[in-house]
């Protein structure tokens, strides 16, 4: 074979693993505009003003939830238990600033306090108990959450909460929902969390290769506890949101938010192996799962067929990241 025969195959393989190396990146994104432009042709009111600021308003809780998964994902891990974590976080502030009368700020305290402290117990379940696998420690906070939820307030909801609280859910910047911009905030903030610290680098360390984390001297306990703190935290700031929407708390709030926060997480890129994810990627995977519903309902799409539809994109979503798990090994 010719020098320039071998000159072209070579820059022909690097020209395919440059548009992988693109796909990879942003592929995610470029799911989201396509999802969008289908969208726009099949419904005249999807790309209106008021429709994008209701999808950016509805895609806030999950948004929350997701960005404090992705945490626990990233290192190999996961939690069940954010849904219930949401749930008791505002029952007990309905119970502090509706029951009891107490001032609101003290409300919000208590629930983003126990958001964060049930976060800190499965941190320590998993780390000091060395129970074999966050599924189970995170499983078993998010029945004992929930039963806590409907035990303190008898299964009823409460209602009534103070406009400070209804503020973050419930006002708008324009037309743009205070809401959002909370999410924006939030995600720069853990993007400069997780690329310029120390901890977020530690974050990335354990779940890529955890035995050569604990060999640098890393304190693998001592993140893992952090990490699931802060995802108990976000619990408990998507309830705050989730109150200001509905003017309401009860016991049964959050079902299945669990799922809809890792599926934003995976379908953003990350990886259950762990070490992989990205703080956009995974806005971007709220994004989609909120784009995807509020197009199916503009479409007069039954709820069941969208749990459905759902349920495939996480498939294939998964299903990308195992091909691209095996051919980084054999690479």
């Amino acid at each position: 074979m010719s020098q320039v025969a071998v000159q072209t195959k070579n820059e022909a393989v690097e020209k395919n693993r440059a548009f992988k190396r693109i796909i990879s990146k942003f592929g995610p994104l470029i799911g989201l505009i396509l999802l969008t432009a289908v969208l726009t042709i099949l419904s005249p009111k999807f790309l209106t003003i008021n429709n994008v600021m209701n999808i950016a308003r509805q895609s806030s809780i999950n948004a929350l939830l997701a960005i404090g998964m992705l945490l626990p994902i990233l290192t190999a891990g996961i939690d069940l238990s954010v849904g219930s974590l949401l749930a008791l976080s505002i029952m007990m502030m309905g119970i502090v600033t509706v029951n009891m009368g107490m001032h609101p700020l003290l409300g919000i305290l208590v629930c983003l306090s126990v958001g964060a402290a049930f976060g800190w117990l499965n941190g320590i379940l998993l780390t000091k108990l060395r129970l074999p696998h966050p599924f189970i420690s995170t499983l078993g906070t998010m029945n004992i959450a929930r039963g806590i939820a409907l035990i303190v307030t008898g299964a009823a909801p409460i209602a009534g909460f103070p406009y400070m609280i209804q503020f973050l859910g419930r006002e708008f910047v324009g037309p743009i929902p205070v809401s959002f911009l909370l999410v924006i905030v939030v995600y720069v903030f853990f993007h400069i969390f997780l690329t310029r610290t120390q901890t977020g680098r530690y974050i990335y360390a354990i779940g890529g290769n955890p035995e050569a984390a604990r060999l640098s001297g890393i304190n693998i306990d001592r993140v893992l506890i952090i990490v699931y703190t802060i995802s108990g935290f976000m619990a408990g700031l998507a309830g705050l949101v989730m109150v200001g929407r509905v003017n309401s708390a009860f016991p049964l709030a959050g079902l299945s938010y669990e799922l809809d926060a890792i599926a934003a997480v995976i379908i953003g890129g990350a990886s259950f192996l762990g070490g992989v994810g990205t703080v956009w990627g995974t806005l971007i995977g709220a994004l989609i799962i909120a784009v995807l519903r509020n197009g199916l309902n503009l479409l007069n799409v039954s709820a069941d067929f969208q749990m459905t539809v759902i349920g495939a994109v996480i498939i294939a979503a998964v299903f990308v990241d195992v091909l691209r798990q095996r051919k980084s090994k054999k690479a």
